[in-house]
């Protein structure tokens, strides 16, 4: 993978110029010419204090970053960095942003024709493409085929939703440091979404949500079941889609579940709720932010004590960075993959993933970096550290071709993990758009009830898969710009902290049985990695946005799902 910058040691400013528009994110993703953009007035704070430079993605002309623009910002006082509110953006520009397609057009450096004619053929192909899916339902009934192509279409408006949302669980911090565009971020997620949703996502799921409601209360009510099921993709979808419009990222698996949990209610009375898994989703609000923002924490202190401080930084981050990738490549494999189910040959297996990732990995860095990496000697560092370093030291970072080459190496990290989050992503979350929607189909076509299993037909799993890339594609850039860019100011390093101790965090905690929202673990992780910097770096403002979301996220998708299963079971009753 390429990084999106300019070689150049020119001063940040200048490489400013060198870019065509400037993209500013607020609700949605404002893009302005440098003349235009109040960021180059000196009395503008959008992002740092006049004094600090920022860092933006370049126009690709080189595999190598220019670092340099980040030098000042972070390496020589990052403590310090008072970090002011993004709403100072203006309004004029973030009405055109937000208004017709031209919030996607600048996003992605289109022409807004080019932007409406996506928008025509996903439209177009998500009304087309269920005539010609076997789960249709071939040879049934009119009506039937009719209730079957409806509830195709509910299924791809909450996948599309969590494509609009979720997806910057994977690809939010890589823009936000800059390693990749948003334009090559929605490309890579695109294809590692839908391959994920193809090849990783689940092939059985149950008529209920699993461990949510009581299957025995819905006996003998199939068309009800039916009606709350759609009722549930619909309110969730609902909810989410104006959470992406304001750039809040709330979790998908809450939004299916508050939805769930309201038709239950209302429809089934209290006994049909299992009250002990919904307390496990609210306690993750609290459990997944804060472990997420610890061990953010403490990557992010390791990177500065053990590679910052180190005699030739750049030689420390590319001696680390191949062990670094052995043991993510390695832990995925063991718990994503389909190994051999005898443990000595499983790890093995895991094992060999690990190095051939590493040695992979290694060439990419001699190769890109070789040239940077043969310039550098142990005294070309400042040697203006203390003698006793302690872990929590406020450490003076490397400077010129030192920090080049650290977040060069940390940059491609970056790109290799968010690549991972984003496969995994589309194997994990689509079920919470095909599970309802399968069970529905079931219930329809062939009158499942209860909580027997039902397999999931692979061009269902595409289906979800497909709605997935059109909602990253067309409003993926808008929770990218909350994660990646109004929390607190990232870099490669900081961008790789988070990312990692994200993916860590929902690893380890899936495989113990933890309430963990891989969304909330994010979130936590970028404040993480802000808090290390100090508290002035966090935007508070933006936290008590996003929070305030995830609080609502069960109540709303309830009371909608209630409000959507009494308009259904009323068309239902006139249609059947």
């Amino acid at each position: 993978m390429t990084l999106p910058y300019g070689l150049s040691s020119v001063r940040n400013h200048a490489l400013l110029l060198k870019t065509s528009h400037l993209c500013v994110p607020r609700s949605a993703l404002g893009c302005f010419s440098p003349k235009e953009s109040s960021l180059f007035k000196k009395s503008s704070t959008l992002f740092l204090s006049p004094k600090k430079h920022t860092s933006l993605p370049l126009k690709l002309v080189h595999p190598l970053a220019s670092f340099s623009s980040y030098a000042e910002g972070e390496e020589q006082n990052h403590g310090d960095q008072q970090i002011q509110s993004s709403h100072e953006s203006d309004g004029k520009g973030n009405a055109e942003a937000v208004g017709d397609f031209s919030g996607m057009a600048q996003a992605f450096h289109i022409s807004s024709k080019t932007a409406r004619a996506i928008t025509i053929v996903i439209a177009f192909s998500a009304l087309s493409l269920p005539l010609f899916m076997k789960s249709l339902g071939q040879g049934l009934a009119l009506k039937t085929k009719l209730l079957s192509y409806a509830t195709l279409l509910f299924g791809f408006y909450m996948a599309w939703n969590i494509g609009a949302n979720d997806v910057a669980n994977a690809m939010g911090t890589s823009v936000g440091s800059g390693a990749l565009t948003i334009r090559q971020a929605v490309i890579t997620a695109a294809v590692l979404e839908f391959s994920g949703a193809l090849l990783m996502g689940t092939h059985v799921t149950s008529t209920m949500q699993k461990g949510i409601l009581m299957a025995n209360v819905f006996q003998g009510k199939d068309m009800l079941l039916f009606a709350g099921l759609l009722s549930s993709l619909a309110a969730a979808g609902t909810w989410l889609q104006v959470a992406s419009y304001y750039g809040w990222p709330v979790s998908t698996t809450h939004c299916i579940v508050g939805s769930m949990v309201g038709f239950g209610l209302v429809y089934g009375g209290a006994g049909a709720v299992f009250w002990s898994s919904l307390a496990k989703v609210a306690s993750s609000w609290v459990i997944s932010p804060l472990m997420g923002a610890l061990v953010s924490f403490l990557v992010y202190k390791c990177i500065r004590r053990f590679v910052y401080s180190a005699p030739n930084p750049g030689q420390a981050a590319a001696t680390a960075a191949p062990v670094a990738v052995f043991i993510g490549v390695a832990s995925i494999s063991s718990a994503a993959f389909p190994l051999s189910k005898i443990f000595p040959i499983a790890l093995s297996q895991a094992l060999a993933c690990g190095a051939a990732g590493a040695i992979i990995f290694d060439r990419i860095i001699r190769d890109k970096l070789g040239h940077l990496l043969a310039k550098t000697k142990p005294q070309d560092t400042p040697q203006n550290q203390p003698k006793s370093i302690g872990f929590l030291s406020d450490i003076a970072g490397p400077t010129d071709t030192q920090l080049e080459i650290v977040y060069g190496v940390f940059g491609y990290m970056q790109v290799l993990s968010a690549c991972f989050m984003s496969f995994a992503h589309g194997g994990s979350d689509v079920s919470n758009a095909i599970g309802p929607l399968a069970a529905a189909l079931s219930i329809l076509q062939r009158g499942a009830t209860g909580g027997g299993d039902i397999v999931i037909p692979m061009d269902v799993l595409a289906w979800g898969g497909f709605g997935i890339v059109a909602g990253l594609t067309m409003w993926g850039y808008r929770v990218i710009a909350t994660i990646g860019k109004k929390i607190t100011e990232l870099t490669p390093t900081r961008g790789f902290a988070a990312e990692f101790a994200a993916a860590s965090v929902v690893l380890f905690a899936s495989k113990l049985g933890l309430p963990i929202s891989a969304t909330h673990t994010l979130v936590g992780a970028v404040m993480g990695v802000g808090f290390a910097r100090g508290l002035n770096s966090v935007r508070a403002e933006t936290v008590k946005e996003i929070v305030a979301s995830w609080l609502v996220t069960i109540p709303v998708g309830g009371t909608l799902a209630v409000i959507y299963t009494w308009v259904f079971t009323k068309i239902l009753s006139f249609v059947l």
